[in-house]
């Protein structure tokens, strides 16, 4: 999640004049890669920032080694393909020593860890390539279970074989039966002529079918068809010979990691005991972290997290590739990696940073990700690469019309500004430009719209909650020290006074929730959306370590983001761990899911403090009938009934981690995956029947700019198939003043009689 960026200077420069006497006298250190010096230099470096700076540092004793141990064990084998119980055995007599060897600068534990890892992972070679030498029997009656957690790791080196032979023999079995439902697919569609084929195509395209994607499957039916049948026995050896390919790469991948590299898992380890969002930059990251910030890269657009073994799709970037092509989707597990045409790369318990390097690349170069979707079924998609573009960062909005009425969508994918240059634009700023535009459009109403926003900077939230209030508190900032500090709108101008819908869901955090909850204090804005939001109210800080070390000549340290200050609503409330809860709870597909800070076992606490001097806001007379309304019509949308059941169901089916080796078995339970996942198609399908068009000033814009043109279709596209932004349309209707709508009817009967 994004954090809200660095706000209370004053405690920062408290640490880096503490460090700068503490750390200054360090000098002559000795120079050399992967020096033991360097390492305890940057525990103890690691840990006095944290204790000095962190909001509430955990006190470093067993209890906090006991949950290094385990988070330590599960980030170098998730899968437990490498240790043997005998390690694990010999490992947890430190399990409550890492504390003191912390204290103690001594990296035995994590020596003995490494090397042994090292040892280890060089034996599984063996057991895959043996494993892979010979056509597997896919008659044979067995299974595995991929919920690693549960799965004790192996008493034996036999046992472990077997676990490595049917672990890659589920990556085989996968990819045999695509082959040959490919093959099927081409066989049965091989006699029937082009006419019939686009036809069918367009069938099962239907309203999603662009003159672009149908020009391109008329240009593949003329080309010639080079399709050769492959026997089961081909097939079958093609299938091992891809996985060997792609273990091996993998391993290849991991032998070029140096100790340094291990070394920062293990650092980075300690570091997000402290807190979720706590942690250890190594300077490889750091570099990545800056580039990120110039607001440019050239990839898929996609954000990434670790989940267990896997490498999970968090977000799409809007405007990139990957959004674009609306294959890929939040949730997606990715699987392999495959560079255009090239043999697809395994990149399950491949580290984060890898994955990334293996999905990133130049403009215009082709990428094949193979992913393992939500509800369980397994799907190759294609991207080209692009540069992902700043400017889709940015607020936008759109217009749309009810009963003659004029409302405004304001979507803020974040909470953007440029720190270096305060005339630069900020989320703020654009904001209340967007207002001013919808203003001059006559609008009668405004959704904001913050969902799968992760926060940003915490200025442009009070400037943004300003826009809608007279001068007034918006947040409550509580540092390290205890002092208690209350951000105020102090410019008595209402950018917008009219009714006012914010959206949001489980994945907005931090800055959105602030918004959010002030506005939701004083009972200025609806809330609609999820059950609740993320629930992160915590600011982190990013604070570069070689600045507090005179003479360093080791090399660069990194960098610690580390978690400062806490945040309140003004009515003293945390939105830690709670989040905002709605007004009006509205399900989506992931309600059921695990997804929250909540869920984090070492999460801070939620709390509250006194609550700031506010004035509820008195211009809205209709909001709890408003929201009485809304509720009525929820419990009987059947769209909303069906969302929910998909949530459940997706909530059984993710818990679902046995599946069978035998392949008859495994072809039914992916057909069974397949039909019971169509119930759910309407989903997509939907449509809300309201149109949404662009400003005025963006409309001559797009006569000039096809790109621009293109993103706004899709946008609009999407918020005509969004039942939550129709239902805030309702909302804001409902919201209207008896006066306002008797008002409006006169003028729509007198308009009817001009025309007359």
């Amino acid at each position: 999640m994004n954090s809200i960026i660095q706000f209370m200077k004053r405690n920062y420069k408290i640490i880096v004049l503490v460090l700068a006497i503490s750390i200054g006298l360090w000098s002559f250190i000795p120079k050399g890669q992967n020096d033991p010096e360097k390492d305890k230099l940057l525990l103890e470096l690691l840990t006095f920032v944290i204790e000095k700076g962190h909001y509430s540092p955990a006190a470093i004793d067993d209890n906090f080694s006991k949950g290094i141990y385990k988070d330590y064990i599960d980030a170098i084998d998730p899968s437990k393909r490498f240790f043997l119980q005998s390690d694990i055995d010999e490992f947890s007599k430190y399990e409550f020593e890492i504390d003191d060897e912390i204290k103690n600068k001594d990296l035995t534990f994590f020596d003995l860890t490494y090397y042994r890892l090292i040892q280890r992972m060089e034996e599984s070679k063996e057991y895959y390539r043996e494993a892979l030498k010979n056509p597997f029997d896919y008659s044979v009656n067995e299974e595995i279970n991929t919920d690693y957690e549960k799965v004790p790791f192996c008493a034996s080196v036999e046992e472990l074989k077997d676990r490595w032979r049917k672990q890659v023999k589920l990556s085989a079995l996968a990819s045999l039966v695509q082959k040959q439902k490919v093959q099927e697919d081409i066989e049965k569609n091989k006699n029937k002529s082009p006419e019939e084929k686009l036809a069918e195509f367009k069938t099962k395209q239907g309203d999603k079918l662009t003159k672009e994607a149908e020009d391109k499957f008329k240009e593949n039916l003329n080309k010639k068809d080079t399709f050769s049948h492959k026997s089961y026995e081909q097939m079958e050896k093609q299938t091992r010979e891809s996985t060997l390919k792609s273990l091996d790469d993998n391993f290849t991948f991991i032998k070029d990691l140096d100790k340094e590299d291990w070394f920062a898992i293990f650092v980075n380890t300690i570091a997000t005991r402290f807190d979720p969002h706590t942690s250890y930059f190594a300077p490889d990251e750091k570099e990545r972290f800056d580039v990120s910030m110039s607001g440019k890269l050239e990839g898929i657009g996609a954000r990434l997290q670790k989940k267990n073994d896997f490498t999970e799709i968090t977000e799409l970037i809007s405007g990139g590739p990957a959004w674009k092509q609306k294959e890929l989707e939040a949730g997606d597990l990715v699987l392999k990696v495959a560079q255009g045409d090239k043999e697809p790369v395994d990149v399950v318990g491949m580290r984060l940073d890898d994955v990334v390097k293996k999905i990133k690349g130049p403009k215009g170069t082709e990428v094949r990700l193979t992913v393992k979707k939500p509800d369980g079924a397994i799907k190759v998609i294609t991207i080209i690469r692009d540069e992902v573009e700043i400017e889709e960062t940015y607020a936008k909005s759109s217009i749309v019309e009810k009963n003659g009425y004029k409302y405004g969508v304001i979507y803020l994918p974040k909470f953007y500004i440029d720190f270096e240059n305060k005339d630069s634009r900020d989320a703020g700023k654009d904001i209340a430009i967007e207002i001013e535009r919808l203003k001059n459009e006559g609008v009668k109403g405004i959704i904001m719209d913050v969902r799968d926003n992760g926060g940003g900077s915490l200025k442009t939230v009070v400037d943004i909650g300003g826009l809608f209030i007279e001068q007034g508190p918006i947040v409550q900032i509580k540092s390290a020290a205890g002092k208690k500090e209350v951000l105020f709108d102090k410019d008595p101008k209402v950018e917008w006074d009219g009714p006012l819908v914010i959206m949001t869901n489980e994945f907005s955090a931090s800055a959105s929730e602030i918004l959010a909850a002030a506005m939701q204090d004083y009972k200025r804005a609806i809330i609609i959306g999820s059950k609740q939001t993320y629930g992160k109210g915590t600011v982190q800080n990013v604070i570069d370590l070689n600045q507090f070390v005179r003479g360093n000549t080791l090399g660069d340290l990194g960098a610690l983001k580390t978690t400062t200050q806490k945040f309140y609503r003004i009515n003293g409330g945390s939105t830690q761990l709670e989040g905002v809860s709605s007004d009006i709870v509205m399900p989506d597909s992931f309600a059921y899911l695990k997804m929250g800070e909540r869920d984090v076992d070492n999460a801070m606490p939620w709390d509250k403090i006194d609550p700031a001097d506010y004035n509820l806001w008195t211009k809205q007379t209709n909001f709890e009938l408003a929201i009485a309304n809304s509720k009525k019509r929820l419990e009987v949308n059947p769209q909303m009934k069906l969302i929910d059941e998909n949530a459940k169901w997706r909530e059984v089916r993710s818990k679902e981690d046995v599946y069978s080796l035998q392949i008859d078995k495994f072809k039914k339970e992916q057909k069974e995956l397949e039909d019971s996942s169509k119930k759910f198609k309407s989903i997509e399908d939907y449509s809300n029947k309201f149109q949404f068009k662009s400003l005025p000033y963006e409309e001559a814009q797009m006569a000039n700019d096809a790109t621009l043109k293109e993103k706004r279709n899709r946008w609009h596209e999407s918020l005509s198939k969004d039942i939550y932004v129709e239902e805030a349309i309702h909302v804001l209707d409902d919201l209207q003043s008896g006066s306002a709508k008797k008002e409006l009817t006169n003028k729509l009967k007198k308009d009817k009689a001009v025309k007359s």
